[in-house]
């Protein structure tokens, strides 16, 4: 038994390397980002660039924040869970936001007209007044990350992304709908 401070090696839980287990590995360019990953980098590096440029123009603001308001500004009434599941984070979740974006003046929650369960959302005008700058930024990040493209590839790249979605969102749907019969 190896005592807290003592080196343990893990090469003998490890097989020695033969000729056959290397002739059994993956080709080098199945190795490689795959699109799965390159999209994930780009949608860190497109949060990241958001945030530092909302620091640097003093909203402080995180891109999640500034999601779940512009789904609100989309289609002002939404409900808590619609926009929890818009966002694909659980209702508890958007419960801290929202009281956050409510401290700073930003959202309002008003009761359903018709079913006292569920809150609404809203902007006030200090919310939309935060829509504008974040459109701004929005453009500003999308211009760096799309610097180089032609118009024609932004809007293929576009389609293609929400072509993208649609598909793995029917996936999804079928997958759930196959384990609920």
């Amino acid at each position: 038994m190896a005592l807290p401070n003592e080196a343990v090696s893990i090469a003998p839980l490890m097989p020695a390397p033969t000729e056959a287990t290397a002739a059994e590995r993956p080709d080098p360019a199945a190795l490689q980002p795959n699109l799965g990953a390159m999209v994930h980098d780009v949608a860190r590096a497109i949060r990241r660039r958001f945030e530092r440029r909302a620091r640097q123009t003093g909203l402080a603001i995180t891109r999640q924040q500034a999601r779940a308001l512009l789904y609100i500004a989309r289609d002002e009434g939404l409900s808590q869970t619609a926009v929890a599941t818009l966002l694909d984070i659980e209702p508890i979740a958007l419960g801290r936001m929202l009281d956050r974006l409510h401290e700073e003046g930003l959202v309002e929650r008003h009761p359903h007209p018709t079913d006292r369960r569920i809150r609404t959302l809203w902007l006030t005008p200090l919310g939309w007044g935060v829509i504008d700058r974040v459109l701004a930024i929005n453009t500003e990040v999308r211009d760096e990350a799309c610097a180089g493209l032609p118009p024609i590839a932004r809007e293929a790249l576009m389609r293609s992304l929400g072509l993208m979605k649609d598909n793995l969102s029917l996936a999804e749907a079928l997958d759930n709908a196959a384990v609920s019969e």
